[in-house]
């Protein structure tokens, strides 16, 4: 049976990439049977990539099957993958977040969970001497991978290990790294066609902070004016989300690319709660700037207080 390679829901750059990456590894390298598959649609950025590279878009699925075999990118948290995944036979995780635990395997897996920026980091240190095998399209989607988890090596989750390797794969395909980054984030920019539950759900993550749920949402933009000229609708729309998805509340964050900080919407006396408990700040407004605020993962999630 084939094996399914998926990451996250609201799958970006690096869930979409690392899936392809792989799955060229276990066919083309180790002789297997594997096929990249996504859990929803790609975001601008991975549309641009996939674009970019002349990749087929992976076909979108929505559950899977009993028994069916997987490997999990990206991700090692049950609320970001399908529902049916403790009945599916998990072969392997490659990850570069907190372990968070709710998996349940068959048998023993191979489970790679590294602090590294990105997860086609991980891959790359895993392929070993069979990384020389990659060809051009499969480095296009690893740099472009490291890219876009690092914010060109702006957020604070960068290694050495990431940055070096995205300026080697860089060398080797003949690249400006800076102008390419630049039409990557130029593309995840490009948001004016979606609507608001779009754009809160395009690239979030549940969290829950003792028992409050939150929808905690970034958008990474060189040209944070577009989302923040719609904050009033934003900010509308967040309880209807909130509502739809079982959450208590949806936190968004406008990550400025180029000015490094985050903007945070602040709708209601919850919110600004949370802002000045989490960061450390006065709010007097609907908004407030957290300077250096850059990496969900680093500095939002692990320091959310209510």
């Amino acid at each position: 049976m084939t094996t399914l390679i998926f990451g996250h829901k609201s799958p970006d750059t690096d869930s979409t990439g690392s899936a392809i990456i792989w799955a060229w590894y276990l066919n083309e390298v180790k002789g297997g049977d594997a096929e990249a598959v996504l859990l929803g649609e790609p975001n601008t950025e991975a549309a641009f990539v996939l674009r970019r590279w002349d990749l087929p878009k992976p076909r979108i699925i929505s559950d899977v099957e009993p028994g069916q075999p997987v490997v999990i990118v990206d991700t090692n948290n049950p609320a970001e993958l399908p529902e049916g995944i403790n009945s599916a036979d998990i072969q392997a995780i490659i990850d570069h977040h907190k372990l968070v635990g709710g998996l349940e395997t068959a048998g023993p897996i191979s489970i790679t969970i590294r602090p590294l920026a990105c997860t086609a980091t991980i891959m790359h240190n895993l392929m070993g001497p069979n990384a020389a095998k990659m060809p051009d399209w499969v480095k296009g989607a690893m740099l472009s991978c490291i890219l876009s988890d690092t914010l060109e090596f702006r957020s604070p989750t960068t290694t050495d290990q990431d940055r070096e390797l995205a300026e080697r794969l860089a060398a080797e395909l003949g690249l400006d790294l800076a102008a390419y980054a630049a039409e990557m984030f130029a593309a995840k920019s490009d948001v004016s066609a979606f609507s608001d539950a779009e754009l809160i759900r395009m690239d979030s993550k549940e969290y829950a902070v003792g028992e409050t749920k939150f929808r905690v949402s970034v958008l990474e933009t060189t040209a944070p004016e577009i989302p923040l000229d719609r904050k009033d609708s934003l900010m509308a729309s967040m309880g209807d989300v909130a509502a739809e998805d079982g959450v208590d509340q949806v936190l968004l964050f406008v990550v400025d690319i180029l000015r490094e900080e985050a903007t945070l919407l602040v709708p209601n006396a919850l919110v600004k709660s949370v802002a000045e408990k989490s960061f450390g700040v006065a709010v007097s407004g609907d908004t407030v700037v957290l300077p250096g605020v850059m990496s969900r993962k680093k500095q939002i999630i692990p320091n959310l207080t209510v």
